[in-house]
């Protein structure tokens, strides 16, 4: 995982200049932003249930292998419409990365602190990559090219997928059973703790959303280089290393990180819609509550559903991330010359904490909640 957020994030300050350089609008960026996100959440509903009952290591590395492929897509098209293709077939082919490798990660661990443990150490890492690779991405795209770039995604892309092959293994035993004893999807969908987890991670994806395709189009709008909008995506990478290195974080409930974190995120982005402090420490602030946020929604689900069920649970929060990351692009680019995208985030942002707020504290005390209700 750290070498696959390593290479995906390399792209992440040129994707949106390379898209303008082929005569892609504003609006059109954001549609293929939002057309791959929706292939992610597409693909992420049949990759949960899939992983649970065959396993995760050749899904892992199939999905690696398709997106290098499709990732050298990117450098040989030559006008928009093909950009949007690829895009959306490579949002297709990693739909099983992110459900599996998470469901496998936590079968490595014998208990629900291993697995809290597990998932920070891997945001970390991702954190890690996360820092380096946006300056990398724009040091290349100034030095050799947006097509060169993604030459060097792809391939680096395939050479992950070789190693996972030949290194990855299944610690996981691959669980078989009746289709009467499987948790089905709507058995996850109504469960109220994991109803909250969703909502939270709709809610910090959309905001994640804004700032990815905002930032890098400020190399458009301001004529900065892919290389400024690379150190800026770092700040953001330094905020999330900062929580993810803090292991106490991880003794207290997972339901009331998501809020703190979502609070504090919410709070980032208005402090750029009101420019109240420079830009890199709004990113790193943003960075910083994203780190919380991460491995606590990732433990509720563990702890919510048993070992067989967590493929299709990350399957679920993977598609709930798209579908933030599809609502976010396609409103921002739909909209952003008439209300500030950081605007509606916030919003976004403060409503859901709201509604978690409640659900938790009517799972919390349900004579409360229905004295609320009567009043």
């Amino acid at each position: 995982m750290f070498f696959v957020s390593l290479v995906m994030s390399v792209q992440s300050p040129i994707f949106a200049p390379y898209a303008a350089s082929m005569g892609a609008s504003g609006v059109l960026i954001g549609v293929m932003l939002s057309i791959a996100a929706f292939a992610n959440l597409t693909g992420n509903l049949i990759a949960g249930p899939l992983s649970d009952r065959f396993g995760k290591k050749g899904f892992i590395a199939l999905s690696l292998f398709l997106s290098g492929c499709l990732f050298l897509g990117h450098a040989l098209v030559s006008d928009s419409t093909s950009l949007l293709v690829v895009r959306t077939l490579n949002g297709l082919s990693l739909a099983f990365l992110i459900p599996s490798a998470l469901a496998l990660l936590s079968g490595y661990a014998k208990n629900s602190h291993q697995q809290g443990k597990n998932i920070a150490i891997m945001g970390i890492l991702g954190t890690i990559a996360s820092i380096i690779a946006p300056i990398i991405g724009g040091q290349l795209g100034a030095q050799i090219g947006y097509a060169n770039t993604y030459y060097v995604i792809g391939t680096s892309l395939l050479l992950t997928a070789l190693y996972t092959a030949r290194f990855l293994k299944e610690k996981q035993s691959i669980i078989r059973v009746n289709h009467e004893q499987q948790l089905g999807f709507r058995q996850v969908l109504q469960m109220p703790s994991l109803q909250m987890v969703f909502l939270t991670a709709f809610a910090v994806m959309y905001i994640h959303g804004v700032i990815i395709y905002e930032v890098p189009y400020l190399t458009v709008e301001q004529g900065l280089s892919t290389a400024t909008t690379g150190v800026l995506f770092s700040f953001m990478g330094v905020g999330t290393f900062a929580s993810s290195v803090l292991f106490f974080i991880n003794r207290f409930d997972p339901t009331k990180r998501m809020l703190f974190g979502l609070f504090g995120m919410a709070l980032s982005i208005f402090t750029i819609l009101n420019a109240l402090v420079a830009l890199p420490l709004s990113l790193f602030l943003l960075g910083f509550f994203l780190g919380v946020m991460m491995p606590a929604m990732a433990t509720a689900i563990t702890n919510a559903v048993s070992s067989e069920g967590h493929g299709r649970a990350f399957g679920i929060m993977s598609a709930v991330n798209s579908l933030g990351m599809i609502t976010s692009s396609f409103i921002t680019g739909a909209t952003r010359d008439v209300i500030s995208p950081y605007f509606v985030a916030f919003l976004i942002g403060m409503v859901v904490l709201i509604l978690v707020g409640y659900a938790r504290l009517k799972l919390a005390n349900p004579t409360s909640s229905k004295m609320l209700q009567r009043y």
